[in-house]
């Protein structure tokens, strides 16, 4: 079955009692549950829905969509844990199960996991899948520095922040270049900063070159449209700045440098002021 663990646009074939079954694109036909029809369907109307398999391993459509579709990763609670595997909650009336041949490491009941949809071809279920360097690919020579990427932070460790990268490659923030707040299981936009020859990818939050003064000045002036001052300067303590902007220092002192040229600032010796048009 084609659309198993997607989301598919299916035409009605057919109603009963139970609900409408749609027709498959290999002729086939599944059930989307009476409770999902609004009562003015017709024969022939599409329906989108995501197709998986019900407690009795019957494919069944329904109108919610998981936290995660077919190949892709998600951050799940585990909320079930057996000696089989773990039952994962992925927004679905069925959970998820993991096998515990498939666990990077044995689960705990409460505590979430980074989780990939599988589909198991022996029994033709989708399952979880926790072991998530076996997707991992180390060509990177499609990225080059600078380079704009949707990030999911999903370990930290004493380096930094590991993420995934279009749930293929993986990249990593250095603790000391992250100034902005990091959570695990947060997708977060991102820039490369190096290719690396291991196949791994270096990243930061702020764009390189030019970009970067760029934004840098526009976050100064967003924080000073609140109030027209910013008590902050080039000898204030890096922290506060962090805290308070979500930039280092250095990146800090760039943006206000430029901002004083544009003459957008006024830099006094207890923070700047902003400098509004008339």
């Amino acid at each position: 079955m084609e659309e198993l663990g997607i989301l598919s646009t299916l035409p009605i074939a057919r109603f009963t009692d139970n609900g409408a079954y749609l027709t498959l694109s290999d002729g086939g036909e599944v059930l989307l549950p009476k409770g999902y029809l609004q009562g003015d369907e017709r024969e022939g109307d599409d329906q989108e829905v995501f197709i998986y398999t019900d407690s009795e391993d019957r494919p069944v459509a329904v109108k919610e969509r998981p936290t995660a579709l077919l190949d892709e990763f998600a951050f799940m609670e585990a909320k079930e844990v057996t000696k089989f595997g773990a039952f994962m909650d992925w927004g679905l009336l069925k959970d998820l199960f993991v096998p515990n041949s498939e666990m990077l490491t044995p689960m705990t009941k409460g505590k979430k996991y980074l989780v990939r949809v599988c589909r198991d071809y022996r029994t033709n279920r989708l399952i979880g899948v926790s072991k998530y360097r076996d997707f991992l690919i180390e060509d990177t020579r499609g990225y080059e520095q600078g380079q704009e990427v949707k990030a999911l932070v999903f370990e930290e460790t004493e380096l930094g922040f590991k993420a995934l990268i279009e749930g293929n490659f993986e990249g990593l923030f250095y603790r000391n270049e992250v100034f902005a707040p990091l959570a695990i299981g947060e997708e977060v936009r991102a820039f490369i900063k190096k290719v690396r020859e291991d196949g791994k990818l270096d990243l930061q939050l702020t764009p390189i070159g030019r970009q970067k003064y760029d934004e840098g000045c526009e976050r100064v002036l967003q924080a000073l449209e609140k109030t027209g001052f910013l008590s902050l300067h080039d000898k204030s303590n890096p922290e506060d700045i962090r805290a308070e902007l979500g930039m280092s220092k250095k990146h800090f002192k760039q943006s206000i440098g430029q901002l004083y040229k544009q003459n957008r600032i006024l830099i006094q010796e207890n923070g700047i002021v902003l400098v509004r048009e008339d």
